[in-house]
């Protein structure tokens, strides 16, 4: 049986925007304020991570209000010959605080976890918060090698002072399938017991206001990263009125 939400960290609410948006979005931030004030939401942390043009200006809205912005990948190195890549420095002296790390579509392009591990000691190095992205495949899950393959990509990419995981089974991101709530609480319970108890671990994987309940409830679930559901701003303020409040 799913067990409920018993955990004393802060839920994260994270709102992954990809490649979608123009600078009109910014004031989706002031929006979200609106559609949840500062004391209606002191349960729960709210961040947005949009496209690379909009964090400057979205830090500027967001910092006042409580709302923080990030990225959604950076290089590991500080600076150097890399064209059309931005480091962790730069997206700090921008105004993110946190920043995505190996998300599937990234992994899927070629990062490996090494990759994915160097980008983590990068978000460190430059003071931003590092959310590492592990799943698994429908194959994988399918003959039963769904925890075995995300507690090995957590072996290999994420560093000892990551507090932020997401969870992401690759089979459900944008697909509208979702796991049980008895699977990702298995998931979330093996990946508890690899990274000890003040580790966020987020749920990634269609979550929308309709299921968001049901999954932030789930023991071990401190939030969500979600994809689709958070490009319109009183569907992501449905999700994070969904957190359990402590």
């Amino acid at each position: 049986m799913t067990q409920t939400h018993k955990s004393s960290l802060t839920p994260l609410i994270a709102a992954n925007w990809k490649m979608h948006g123009d600078m009109s979005w910014i004031d989706k931030v002031t929006e979200l304020d609106a559609l949840l004030p500062k004391n209606e939401r002191e349960h729960v942390d709210l961040l947005l991570c949009p496209p690379f043009t909009m964090v400057s200006t979205m830090h500027v809205l967001g910092s006042p209000l409580s709302i923080y912005i990030g990225a959604q990948n950076c290089h590991a190195d500080v600076s150097g010959a890399h064209t059309g890549e931005v480091s962790a420095e730069m997206l700090a002296d921008a105004g993110a605080s946190y920043v995505i790390i190996g998300h599937s579509e990234r992994r899927a392009a070629g990062e490996t976890n090494a990759d994915v591990r160097a980008k983590a000691e990068a978000a460190k190095r430059a003071g931003l918060t590092a959310i590492v992205c592990v799943g698994e495949s429908l194959a994988q899950r399918e003959v039963g090698e769904a925890i075995a393959t995300v507690l090995a990509q957590i072996e290999a990419s994420v560093p000892d002072f990551v507090d932020v995981i997401a969870y992401e089974p690759i089979w459900a991101i944008g697909t509208g399938k979702v796991p049980t709530m008895d699977d990702i609480a298995d998931m979330h319970a093996a990946i508890r017991s690899a990274v000890g108890p003040n580790v966020r671990i987020l749920y990634g994987g269609s979550v929308k206001p309709a299921n968001a309940q049901d999954i932030l409830a789930v023991a071990n679930v401190n939030g969500a990263l979600i994809g689709g559901a958070s490009l319109e701003m009183d569907s992501l303020a449905a999700i994070a009125r969904s957190a359990p409040r402590k």
